[in-house]
C-alpha cells in the first residue's frame, strides 16, 4: 500500500474512532502510531517515543497554559462573575432586552480573566439565569444569549486555545493575543445588536427592568474595578512590553488570589478544587497535544499534507474561494468536536494548503496568494478559524455550551436554548464575513504595536 493510499485509510479510522466516541486523543496516538511503525517500523516508532514527550512538554510558550487555566479556575470562585454582571446590569438594564444585554458584557468581561468558554458559560449562567428568569425574559433568547455570550471567553484574550495555535504554527502569542482584541469587541457589538433586534422583531421577550438609581448605579461600577485592574496588569503588561505571557499569566493567578482572599471566597477547598481543575484540564490538554503531533508525523511522511496542498494549488481556485472552503469545514468539523480538538487536528492538513496558495514559506506581502507574509496570514487564519471554533460550541449536535445551560436551565428544553442562540449564530456569521473580507481588522493591531 502506497503512504498516500494509507494516510487516507488512517484518516477513515481516524474518523470511524470518533464516532465510535473514542477520546479523540486517544484516536490521534493509535492512528498517527500504528502509521508511523508500518511506514518505517516499530523501532523507529519507539525511538521517536523516547524523546517525543519530553520534546513536545518541555516548550516555554507551553508553561502559560496551566497558569491562565489556574487562573480560570480562581476566577470562578471568587465573586468576579457576579460583580461584572451587576455592574453591567446597571448599565444595560433600563434598555428592552437590556439584561440579556448585561449578560454578554459580562461574559465578555470575565472571559478577560477567564479564557475558557465553558467555564465562562457555567459561571455566567448561574450568575444570569435567575435573573433573566426574574424580569420574565422569554427562556429562548434567556438561556441563548448566556449561551452565546459564553463562547467570548474562547478568543477574548488570555485564551489557552490562541497559546496553543501559536505554538503549533509558530507564530508569537503576543502577537495572537493583540489580534484577538478587536475581532472580540466586533462580537461583543454584534452580539449587543442582535438582542436589540430580537426585541423589538418578537415583543416582550426582553423587557426593560427600569433605571437603577444613582448610589446603586456607582456602587455596581465600583464592582467591576478588580476585574479591570487585572486584565489590565495581565494583559496590558503583555501588550506593553513589560513582560511575556508566562509571567503575566502568574501574575495573574496571585491578583485573582488575593482578591479571592480580600473577599473571603479563597477557602483551602476553593484552591484546592481550583488546582485539582487546573491538573485535569491541563493533562488533558497536553494528552491530546501529543496525539496531534503522532498524527502529524505520520501524515506528514504519508505525503497527506503536501498531496491537499498540491490539490488547493491545481484547482485554480482563487485563495480567497480555498479559504472559505476551509473555513465551511471548520463550520462542519464544529458541529462534531470539541473546539480543542478540532484546532489541533485540522492544522496539520490546513496550514500546509495556506501556505502553498499563498506563494510558498517566504511569501512578502507584495507577492501573490493572500498579500500577506507568512507571518500575518498565521495570525489572521487563527483568528478566523478560532471564531469559527467558536460556531461549534453553539451549534447542534454537540453544542458544548447550549449542553451547558441546558443543565442550568432544566425547565428550558435544548430545543429552545437552540433556537435561542440561532440569531447570534448568523451575527457570527457577520464577523467571520468582514474579519475574511478585511483582514486589517485582525492585523492592525499587531501593526500598530509592532506585533506583526
Amino acid at each position: 500500500m502506497d503512504p498516500i493510499t494509507l494516510g487516507l485509510l488512517g484518516l477513515l479510522i481516524l474518523v470511524a474512532l470518533i464516532v465510535a466516541r473514542v477520546p479523540i486523543a486517544y484516536a490521534m496516538i493509535v492512528v498517527g502510531a500504528g502509521g508511523t511503525a508500518i511506514i518505517n517500523g516499530p523501532a523507529i516508532l519507539l525511538s521517536q517515543l523516547k524523546t517525543l514527550g519530553y520534546g513536545q512538554f518541555s516548550i516555554y510558550d507551553l508553561s502559560v497554559v496551566p497558569m491562565f487555566v489556574l487562573m480560570g479556575a480562581l476566577a470562578t470562585k471568587t465573586g468576579l462573575s457576579r460583580d461584572m454582571f451587576r455592574a453591567a446590569n446597571a448599565w444595560f438594564g433600563w434598555m428592552r432586552g437590556g439584561t440579556a444585554m448585561a449578560a454578554i458584557a459580562a461574559c465578555a468581561g470575565f472571559g478577560a480573566v477567564c479564557g475558557s468558554s465553558l467555564a465562562t458559560a457555567s459561571t455566567m449562567g448561574k450568575v444570569a439565569l435567575p435573573e433573566l428568569e426574574r424580569y420574565n425574559y422569554s427562556p429562548a433568547l434567556a438561556t441563548g444569549s448566556v449561551a452565546a455570550g459564553g463562547v467570548l471567553g474562547i478568543l477574548i484574550p488570555p485564551s489557552v486555545i490562541l497559546v496553543i495555535y501559536a505554538v503549533i504554527v509558530e507564530a508569537n502569542i503576543v502577537t495572537m493575543f493583540m489580534a484577538a482584541l478587536i475581532p472580540g469587541l466586533i462580537a461583543v457589538v454584534l452580539f449587543l445588536v442582535t438582542i436589540a433586534i430580537y426585541v423589538r422583531l418578537v415583543p416582550g421577550a426582553g423587557p426593560a427592568q427600569g433605571v437603577s438609581d444613582r448610589a446603586e448605579f456607582w456602587s455596581a461600577t465600583r464592582g467591576v474595578l478588580p476585574v479591570l485592574a487585572i486584565f489590565g496588569v495581565v494583559i496590558g503588561g503583555i501588550y506593553a512590553g513589560l513582560y511575556n505571557p508566562t509571567p503575566a499569566a502568574a501574575i495573574g493567578v496571585f491578583a485573582v488570589f488575593v482578591y479571592g482572599l480580600a473577599r473571603g471566597l479563597m477557602s483551602r477547598e476553593a484552591l484546592r478544587s481550583s488546582i485539582l481543575e487546573t491538573a485535569g484540564t491541563t493533562g488533558m490538554i497536553y494528552l491530546i497535544l501529543l496525539g496531534a503531533e503522532l498524527l502529524k508525523i505520520f501524515m506528514s511522511r504519508a505525503g497527506v499534507p503536501q498531496a491537499a496542498a498540491d490539490m488547493a494549488v491545481n484547482s485554480g481556485l482563487p485563495p480567497m474561494a480555498v479559504m472559505a472552503i476551509l473555513l465551511i469545514a471548520l463550520i462542519v468539523l464544529g458541529c462534531l468536536m470539541d473546539s480543542m480538538s478540532m484546532i489541533l487536528l485540522v492544522l496539520p492538513f490546513f496550514w500546509p494548503v495556506l501556505v502553498e496558495i499563498n506563494g510558498g514559506l517566504y511569501q512578502m506581502a507584495d507577492g501573490s496568494g493572500f498579500g500577506l507574509s507568512t507571518d500575518e496570514l498565521k495570525v489572521w487564519f487563527g483568528i478566523l478559524a478560532l471564531v469559527v471554533v467558536e460556531l461549534g460550541l453553539i451549534t447542534p449536535p454537540v453544542g458544548m455550551n447550549v449542553f451547558v445551560i441546558s443543565a442550568l436551565a432544566k425547565n428550558v428544553p435544548m430545543g429552545t436554548t437552540f433556537r435561542g442562540v440561532f440569531p447570534f449564530f448568523l451575527s457570527e456569521l457577520v464577523r467571520v464575513a468582514l474579519l475574511l473580507a478585511f483582514p486589517a481588522l485582525t492585523l492592525w493591531l499587531p501593526r500598530l504595536l509592532g506585533g506583526a
